[in-house]
């Protein structure tokens, strides 16, 4: 018989996993059984301060009480009933995310990765309906080095090849130019073009930001070459550079918004497509859906997520640690870090590779009581809930400078 997962030791529920899960993931050898706030505990009852925010999805930290409320509440009334009728939680998550986004509609959906793909089929619909494209010809511009998830179509379109190889073959239809590179995104936009699709920063990537202008410009262009330009905000919007999006930094609107991640709170897959009237009212009933986006439980937890941003409590945390984040990481210039990229309570930090390889030293700082995760090479990202205090922050940032040195 099986033990009770409670009596199992971390060793031997991460030997217990090796033979029967695909091993799609390298995790750290951490197991994680209970958590509140910024913090997690594992089976042992060693406690970590969690610096990865389930890679933002717990913006709001775990367990936040209001959207634990949310959720228990909901579960004792309704938690499904797919889209073949109404339920009486959907209208208002639609009206107040609309309303925060100051955009006109919204696509629920569940996944990152699913916001992704209806945005695509959103922008490619209207293409043909709305722009006059030939059937079946239009293209979507993209940006090289980006992260949009893990689909046949989104991997046909990223540069990764640790993402493609042995998955084709790939969907046809998109244009890679390099990011943050104006005149090469305008060459490869022409009459067939749908929509740019971007990250406003680029996470997976390191935390990469483009220089200041960059995202207007690309307002710019896509108005003036007649297509849309998609924000991919999965990843830096909802609060997490110090502003309700990343887009809102350069005082742009685009004309779809793809959002997921913490619009769930952590505890149940949220995500949607927001849009205007023009774009999104290209779907007609029929052309696209999800058993379960837009389900009670979703949308009960979804609006208590809306209702915390708009308070700009979150957004002003994180543009004041985002100080501390910047201040903290200037210090070690020089001293293992060789350089980094912040905004709000989001960095990318480039270690030293004498020093170690971001795995490295992620597992240096597990032992430190701090869990991050790496990303290419030796780069590490920090990405805090947005709860955290500068005090735990600060702990952070030495326990850092500690294996570093």
């Amino acid at each position: 018989m099986t033990a009770p997962a409670q009596t199992r030791s971390s060793a031997d529920l991460i030997r217990a996993e090796e033979p029967v899960l695909a091993h799609n993931y390298h995790p750290l050898p951490v197991v994680v059984s209970r958590a509140e706030g910024t913090w997690v505990e594992d089976v042992e009852g060693r406690r970590y301060l969690d610096m990865l925010a389930g890679y933002s999805a717990l913006n709001f930290g775990h367990r936040h009480p209001a959207l634990i409320e949310a959720a228990h509440a909901q579960l004792d009334r309704l938690t499904l009933t797919s889209r073949a009728f109404h339920n009486d939680r959907l209208a208002e998550f639609a009206e107040r995310l609309a309303a925060l986004t100051g955009q006109d509609m919204v696509l629920p959906m569940n996944t990152g990765a699913e916001a992704v793909e209806s945005g695509i089929k959103v922008a490619r619909k209207w293409a043909y309906d709305v722009k006059g494209v030939p059937a079946d010809q239009a293209t979507i511009v993209v940006a090289a080095d980006n992260f949009h998830g893990r689909t046949t179509t989104i991997v046909s379109f990223s540069t990764d090849e640790t993402a493609r190889q042995g998955f084709g073959p790939f969907t046809p239809g998109f244009r890679v130019v390099p990011y943050n590179d104006l005149p090469a995104l305008e060459a490869a936009i022409d009459e067939t073009t749908a929509a740019v699709l971007l990250e406003p920063i680029q996470g997976e990537a390191g935390v990469l930001i483009p220089d200041q202008g960059y995202l207007a410009g690309v307002r710019e262009l896509t108005t003036r070459k007649g297509c849309l330009f998609i924000a991919d905000e999965i990843q830096s919007g909802l609060g997490r550079t110090g502003r309700t999006l990343a887009v809102d930094h350069e005082s742009i609107v685009p004309d779809v918004l793809l959002l997921g991640k913490a619009l769930g709170g952590g505890i149940v897959p949220v995500s949607a497509v927001v849009g205007s009237r023009e774009v999104l009212g290209v779907l007609r009933p029929g052309e696209h859906g999800s058993t379960f986006g837009g389900n009670p439980l979703a949308a009960a937890v979804g609006t208590a997520v809306v209702e915390l941003l708009e308070t700009g409590e979150f957004q002003r945390r994180a543009t004041e640690l985002g100080v501390v984040l910047r201040g903290g990481l200037s210090a070690l210039l020089g001293k293992g870090v060789v350089g980094f990229r912040a905004r709000g309570l989001w960095a990318g930090v480039d270690v030293d590779p004498a020093v170690g390889t971001g795995r490295e030293i992620s597992e240096r700082l597990m032992r430190e009581g701090v869990l991050v995760k790496d990303t290419h090479g030796s780069t590490i990202r920090l990405a805090p809930p947005l709860t955290i205090t500068p005090e735990e922050l600060t702990g952070a940032l030495s326990a850092l400078e500690k294996v570093l040195g």
